[in-house]
């Protein structure tokens, strides 16, 4: 984890948003009341609420946004602005804070790989940003670089500029599959340990032979400081997600990185039409909002966080601990969602109920409580909670597993 005093560091010379450390998070303290709507939409149409125990999954609408941002947002809505300045100015500022060239605001981080590869294909050139996907015929190169081990669903965020992703496993094979297609060396961080190849190691192949390489980190925050690592380290561009540990809005993103490639990735985005990127609209407000997440991330007392999820992990866990036959593994991913994450597994013998019956019970009880898992044991995180909500989840996991006790 990164000190206090070095996080201080590296926002001596940042423009604080009014308000910075003024609203109470989940994290802290309880959340400010928000402002009376006229109607109550989730309860009329009875859209169902839940405690969530799982973590940022977008299915389960990412995190909660913090009320500074969500201020920003409703603020924001009342003034007219040009996208392309908003993008502009938001951008410098986001690149200051991560060590990038430039930046811009993306609706989430798929499209940011989109739109950064296509920065990379097309340049600056008009007439090719019109093209894509349509690459045959028009000079421009066709081929991304992936290991094996990386491509995991996620590349199809590159293929929809029309590149097709070419597999490799070893440095050597990099060497062998590079040619005068290839356009991009694309490097997913939450499977590296996955691949046969390291972050430096890609990064040297790309510079060797003169090849922009890309970094998926999309839920790879905390730590905080891999928002300027892996500039820091020589990717061309870094790709995030905006609305899970940053609590910036569920749809952005940032795209990060070297200008010539983030100047030539705005060609293919709104407020542009006839581009592959046109539906890929992010709004001033989700721009302002995001630059206001990425703040006050940054500015968090990281270490205070961490010991005050490793509480609320450890009271969850000690609940499912006092019923016998239970077991309780704490642990931190060290890739991608790196927070304290629960697993719970119990003897069949003394505890009769599956896990896919007691995340069911926990989903379907009051109040409604999402966790993940498989058939071997659930699965839970704290970091989306609300003060008091451990308390609430340990309560009703302990409830149900001793219903189950024999």
């Amino acid at each position: 984890m990164l000190s206090r005093r070095k996080l201080i560091k590296q926002l001596s010379a940042m423009p604080l948003v009014g308000g910075l450390f003024g609203a109470a998070t989940p994290l802290t303290g309880a959340l400010a009341a928000p402002a009376i709507a006229s109607r109550n939409l989730v309860k009329e149409l009875g859209i169902r609420t839940f405690i969530n125990a799982a973590g940022t999954y977008t299915a389960m609408t990412g995190s909660l946004m913090d009320d500074d941002v969500v201020s920003t947002i409703l603020a924001s809505s009342k003034e007219f602005m040009m996208l392309d300045d908003v993008q502009t100015k938001v951008g410098e500022k986001i690149a200051a804070i991560t060590h990038a060239e430039s930046a811009v605001v993306t609706s989430g981080c798929f499209s940011a790989m989109t739109l950064g590869l296509a920065g990379v294909l097309t340049g600056m050139d008009q007439k090719k940003v019109e093209q894509l996907p349509h690459l045959g015929g028009t000079g421009m190169k066709s081929e991304v670089i992936a290991q094996k081990g990386h491509d995991i669903g996620y590349s199809h965020a590159l293929t929809n500029t029309g590149c097709k992703i070419v597999q490799v496993e070893t440095i050597e094979d990099v060497e062998k599959a590079i040619s005068d297609k290839t356009a991009m060396l694309w490097f997913l961080n939450v499977q590296s340990d996955k691949g046969k190849i390291n972050h430096e190691q890609w990064v040297a192949l790309g510079k060797k032979h003169n090849i922009p390489t890309m970094i998926d980190i999309a839920a790879d925050v905390p730590p905080v400081e891999n928002l300027w690592k892996f500039h820091d380290m020589g990717f061309d561009l870094v790709c995030v997600s905006g609305g899970k540990a940053m609590r910036g809005p569920q749809s952005a993103g940032l795209l990060m990185g070297k200008k010539k490639y983030i100047d030539a990735a705005r060609l293919s985005m709104p407020p542009r039409g006839s581009t592959i990127g046109r539906g890929m609209k992010v709004n001033k407000e989700e721009i302002l909002g995001m630059y206001v997440a990425l703040e006050k991330f940054v500015a968090r007392d990281h270490d205070k966080d961490w010991k005050m999820l490793e509480e609320r992990a450890n009271t969850i866990a000690s609940a499912a601990r006092s019923v016998k036959g239970v077991d309780v593994a704490i642990t931190a991913p060290p890739l991608g969602n790196h927070t304290p994450t629960l697993r719970i597994t119990w003897d069949p013998a003394k505890v009769k109920v599956t896990p896919n019956a007691l995340r069911e019970a926990l989903r379907t009880g009051t109040p409604s409580i999402e966790t993940v898992g498989d058939d071997k044991g659930v699965g839970m995180t704290a970091w989306m909670l609300k003060p008091g909500e451990d308390k609430i989840v340990a309560t009703r996991l302990k409830e149900e597993l001793t219903k189950a006790a024999v």
